[in-house]
């Protein structure tokens, strides 16, 4: 007995409806996760220049304690100066011992630099004060509020508030309570 076999002559790949069906399929999630990404990229960028001047603050804290002298914070474009006309902060800012206690601080040849944050691309860093500078024997900083905005706006900045003791917070509103405020958005 012979019997008929049949054989099939379609191969092991996709149609191009199915090809079709699993691009669609793919852009649609993609096109989902793509602003969740993005919302996450730009809270870590945020999150990395907040704690960096929260950390500087600590330094600047424990160097006035340890050395018994000021230290200061201001706005830096190179490292090594202050820039105290402005009070533009995402051009980076530098931390030093103020042996001087020039007010607003200007960083001498001989005081030594504790840290140096290099600008943040990734928006705008404003402040109402030009500089900081913490004093060892009495509460001598004056407070005030760093922001920090991305292109999202000001519905997504976080502050720094730093108060008279030198203490900072990380805040989604300012000192009165009210709305961040960005240069745009």
């Amino acid at each position: 007995m012979h019997g008929s076999y049949s054989y099939s002559t379609r191969s092991g790949g996709l149609t191009l409806l199915e090809l079709l069906v699993t691009l669609t399929v793919a852009g649609v999630l993609l096109g989902l996760a793509v602003p969740g990404f993005t919302n996450l990229w730009l809270d870590s960028q945020r999150t990395v220049a907040v704690n960096g001047l929260v950390h500087d603050i600590f330094l600047a804290r424990h160097a006035t304690v340890s050395h018994g002298r000021p230290a200061s914070i201001c706005a830096s474009r190179d490292g090594l100066t202050c820039t105290n006309q402005t009070s533009d902060w995402q051009l980076g800012w530098m931390v030093f011992l103020n042996l001087d206690q020039d007010d607003p601080p200007v960083r001498d040849d001989n005081e030594p630099i504790l840290a140096v944050q290099a600008a943040w691309r990734g928006g705008s860093i404003t402040s109402n004060r030009r500089s900081y500078s913490f004093r060892p024997i009495y509460n001598g900083v004056i407070n005030g509020t760093v922001v920090f905005c991305d292109r999202r706006g000001s519905e997504h900045a976080r502050a720094i508030v730093i108060n008279n003791a030198g203490r900072p917070r990380i805040a989604t509103r300012d000192s009165d309570d009210r709305p961040l405020r960005c240069p745009f958005g």
